[in-house]
């Protein structure tokens, strides 16, 4: 009975990734005190130079991350207060200017993770997960198509706005037809307001990332 015990406690442990890879990782992704980041420009060389990051993830999840980046080590955890931790709270003033310089895609991906992506990962991501115009009709809910057509009329919309034009009354259906059209790397968002109250800007990815979006890959190219 104890052996069985430990042969399951030794198969639910996690794997111990050796030091050279903990090392290299420190390096790439500014795991480190000695290159901090303190303004827009040094995030996107940053994310330009991993290809990908999260935003608000800390080292309990895997991946490169702009918080744990500007935290500088390794072991970066959220703290359980973020409106008076100045690491958090420099992470998302960046996000924002991130957000309206344009340079950089960022939006909710798959599975509902926000993320930044440099210029030459947007085809890899997009043909993994995108979808095409043709494809609309059938991949996407009526409630994302009904929020499309308003953006693609109109170009650019703050939420409430957006959420009112669209006709999806409902707050959460709207929020979910919102996370879809994301999720599908169609709608970005392009700027965001805390006065006089807080809202997103929504717009077309293609707007700001076209040649990116049409470029076609194998999907063997881009998984690899």
């Amino acid at each position: 009975m104890i052996s069985a015990v430990s042969s399951s406690a030794d198969m639910r442990a996690t794997p111990q990734i050796p030091e050279e890879i903990e090392e290299y990782r420190d390096e790439r992704w500014r795991r480190d005190e000695t290159r901090p980041i303190a303004s827009a420009f040094d995030a996107e060389r940053f994310i330009e130079q991993v290809g990908f990051a999260a935003g608000m993830t800390d080292c309990r999840r895997p991946g490169p991350s702009l918080y744990v980046a500007i935290c500088g080590r390794r072991d970066a955890v959220l703290p359980r207060h973020v409106q008076k931790d100045p690491e958090t709270s420099l992470t998302w003033t960046l996000k924002d200017e991130i957000v309206r310089r344009g340079r950089i895609y960022y939006a909710k991906l798959a599975r509902g993770t926000t993320m930044f992506l440099a210029p030459r990962m947007i085809p890899c991501f997009h043909t993994v997960w995108g979808v095409r115009r043709s494809e609309e009709k059938r991949r996407l809910s009526r409630n994302a198509r009904a929020v499309l057509k308003v953006l693609r009329h109109e170009w650019e919309m703050s939420t409430a706005d957006l959420r009112h034009e669209s006709g999806v009354a409902d707050r959460t259906a709207f929020n979910r037809a919102l996370d879809e059209l994301q999720a599908a790397m169609i709608v970005v968002p392009s700027a965001v307001f805390y006065q006089p109250k807080f809202t997103y800007i929504w717009t077309l990815g293609v707007g700001r990332f076209r040649e990116a979006l049409r470029r076609r890959l194998s999907r063997d190219a881009a998984l690899r």
